[in-house]
């Protein structure tokens, strides 16, 4: 009787320790797997910089039709927005590190190469979309701050589902140190985070509810 206790308490140990390395070897896997998801969101918004860069260019060299400009820039704020979406769920699901802050950087860049480009077109071209910049604080939000930040960034979804075309959503963080957001920042005095920036002169900085935004995109 001993010895069967003695080996149903042995094996019971040794289940119990394959499951525990189990599960930890399957969330190290699925941690790597969402890092390189990251990291490739990463690659491809080093391609949209250049992208961006050259589409600068071209407005002044090539002289585009604006109905391919405003078609592209669509496009493009469109790419953003669902990469957006999936960067927020994949960030959300790891530990921000020095690296993940450090690539970061280079969507804000990308997004920022975007808002000057969309505004460009815009003068150009005289299109009737809106631009609505949502500007947010990304390291360390205090927890008010990232309640507010939270309902902005659920409420700027429904909206950009809502209105589709009609409006080209952009969010960048303004605490990544990178000066042409700062230009921004000081263009634009924002001095309160989050801050919804709609067409470079509308600044929201409390929203309860959509109908708030709303009244300036008819």
């Amino acid at each position: 009787m001993i010895k069967n206790q003695k080996g149903i308490f042995l094996y019971a140990l040794i289940a119990t320790f394959f499951v525990f390395n189990l599960g930890i070897f399957m969330g190290y896997m699925l941690e790597v797997s969402r890092v390189d998801k990251i990291n490739l969101l990463y690659l491809n918004a080093e391609i949209g910089i250049l992208d961006q860069l050259v589409q600068k260019e071209a407005l002044g060299i090539l002289n585009p039709s604006c109905d391919l400009l405003n078609e592209e820039n669509i496009k493009f704020g469109d790419n953003i927005y669902r990469e957006a979406l999936t960067i927020q769920e994949y960030e959300n699901a790891n530990k921000i590190n020095n690296d993940i802050q450090f690539q970061h950087k280079r969507f804000d860049l990308l997004r920022t190469l975007f808002f000057v480009n969309s505004i460009r077109i815009k003068q150009k071209c005289n299109s009737d979309y809106h631009i609505v910049t949502y500007l947010y604080k990304y390291n360390n939000p205090s927890l008010e701050q990232d309640s507010k930040q939270k309902f902005f960034s659920n409420l700027l979804g429904e909206l950009k589902e809502k209105f589709g075309n009609k409006i080209i959503l952009i969010p960048i963080a303004t605490d990544n140190d990178i000066p042409s957001v700062n230009l921004i920042v000081d263009t634009y005095k924002i001095i309160e985070l989050p801050t919804i920036l709609i067409d470079e002169n509308i600044k929201l900085t409390e929203v309860k509810k959509m109908e708030e935004i709303e009244k300036y995109l008819n």
